[in-house]
């Protein structure tokens, strides 16, 4: 059940991976009292901005009541002006969710059939093409919207059952009608920052994922270093009262409790300290677990938000044009989850070098029995410094960025859009280094045998060597880092009991 205004993150989460929606019916009777407040508003004979004058630079102009019906559709189609290739489905579709249960408190002024053709369309499948460029997002994610709205009135194109169909083919096929949008409702549709948060959330969801994941990879590299626990003795982390920190120096212990590898080497081992990307994962991960949650939070105050523009109060007639559409939140939230997705990588990485390294692992040069002969993990370790790279790129600010639309009447715009665009392709880079890296910790614990490692990655070693032996030789490396990958992919390294952000 969709609560507008309520839906709590892990709700979204479940959307996000494709959870069944159904608005709350108690919204339909607020979103009825916001249409019949358009229809007073209008029959006061005052212009009123996006409902009977036009928009942007345009709003000094009045338009006549029998031109409102073809106001709202030229305004949806005119902005229908996106490029690039098409938004992934799942993102289109949580953005949908995201719009429906803005639309559903009540503030908007649409009718209660666009917000019904909408969640019909959501339970149908049925899933705009939507291109993936033209949002600077302000006034609100325009472009990407508007080909959402253009379909709801038969024009562009759909996704329906795997195939793109003209929506107004796709909408019949289905037993639906296109709208034909009433006063304000055009600028409602398309108005709002649900494509920057769509995007932002995906990628939120994605790197809670490998989050979770790195923890578990993490352990296993320092098992396979024959690193030390000690600094992830909670002694240590509340005296510095970071909640993140204490939280993955909990998890990485319970990680490693009862490993036969860690016992072997408590006494004696002439090493006094770690590298830092095994001393310092609980420092460098409970901060990225930190600003996750910022990030988290921020978004789902924006999930269950209204951003459109002008906002509809029954209560007094009234309509209220001001600058929710600005999603300077979401960009910041984006530039958050985009640096801590970088810095879970790039520990990762280091850690893959230190395992290939002999003289800071103590394992066998590049991981392989036969160095010389066999090149073993060289390259999977420039791969994942290549990815870490990228993702360094990709991590500088959007927020910061702004530039100038709308002859100037829209000066200063958030760029949340491409802030957030950019956060599932670095989730892909990540899932890259942390295959990489689950790769070479299993196989720098399989130098250790018979000595096992705890209950928790021995399960987690067992699963990899399902998919992929060790490697006794070299071999074609490329389907090893697939496999790896499509273990996380699943989502099984990401066991529930360890820390994420809601």
């Amino acid at each position: 059940m969709l609560k507008p205004g309520d839906t709590p993150l892990s709700a979204w989460r479940e959307i996000w991976r494709g959870a069944a929606v159904r608005l709350d019916p108690a919204a339909r009777t607020v979103v009825a009292e916001s249409a019949a407040a358009v229809a007073r508003i209008l029959a006061k004979g005052e212009p009123v901005y996006g409902i009977n004058t036009g928009f942007g630079k345009l709003a000094t102009v009045q338009i006549d009541d029998g031109d409102l019906a073809t106001l709202q559709r030229n305004l949806v189609l005119s902005h229908a002006a996106g490029v690039g290739d098409p938004s992934p489905r799942a993102v289109v579709r949580l953005m949908m969710v995201l719009k429906l249960a803005s639309l559903a408190q009540g503030a908007s002024g649409v009718l209660p059939a666009t917000v019904e053709l909408l969640e019909r369309m959501i339970q149908l499948d049925l899933i705009p093409v939507v291109p993936s460029q033209g949002s600077v997002g302000a006034s609100g994610d325009l472009a990407p919207l508007a080909h959402m709205a253009a379909t709801m009135i038969g024009v562009g194109e759909i996704e329906a059952v795997g195939r793109r169909k003209p929506a107004a083919r796709a909408l019949s096929e289905a037993g639906l009608a296109p709208l034909e949008l009433g006063p304000k409702e055009g600028l409602a549709l398309l108005n709002g920052t649900q494509f920057s948060a769509a995007n932002a959330l995906a990628g939120l969801f994605e790197a809670e994922r490998l989050f979770r994941s790195a923890l578990v990879t993490g352990a296993l590299s320092t098992e396979a270093a024959k690193g030390s626990d000690t600094p992830f003795d909670e002694r240590i982390h509340v005296l510095r009262r970071q909640p993140g920190q204490v939280e993955a120096a909990r998890a990485l212990r319970e990680l490693m409790a009862g490993s036969a590898i860690r016992a072997s080497h408590l006494i004696g081992d002439p090493r006094v300290q770690d590298p830092y990307c095994l001393r310092c994962q609980p420092q460098v991960m409970g901060a990225a677990l930190d600003v996750l949650r910022q990030a988290a939070a921020t978004l789902a105050f924006e999930a269950n938000g209204v951003s459109d523009n002008p906002l509809i109060f029954p209560d007094a007639d009234e309509a209220l044009s001001g600058g929710n559409f600005h999603a300077e939140p979401v960009a910041f939230a984006a530039d958050m989850i985009a640096l801590a997705i970088c810095e879970i990588g790039s520990i990762a990485e280091r850690r893959i070098a230190m395992l290939v390294d002999p003289a800071l692992s103590g394992l066998p040069a590049f991981l392989t029995p036969k160095p010389g002969l066999n090149s073993g993990f060289m390259i999977p370790q420039v791969t994942a410094a290549a990815l870490v790279s990228e993702n360094k790129q990709l991590a500088h600010p959007a927020s910061v960025d702004s530039i100038p639309t709308s002859a100037n009447q829209e000066d200063h715009v958030s760029m949340a859009a491409h802030g957030a665009r950019r956060l599932l392709a670095m989730v892909r880079n990540l899932e890259g280094v942390l295959a990489v890296e689950l790769l070479a910790a299993a196989q720098g614990c399989d130098f250790h045998s018979p000595l096992a490692s705890s209950e928790a990655l021995e399960a987690v070693r067992a699963r990899l060597r399902r998919d992929v032996p060790t490697l006794d030789h070299d071999r074609h490396f490329a389907p090893d880092i697939a496999a790896a990958a499509a273990i996380l992919q699943t989502g099984e390294l990401a066991l529930p009991h360890l820390p994420g952000v809601a």
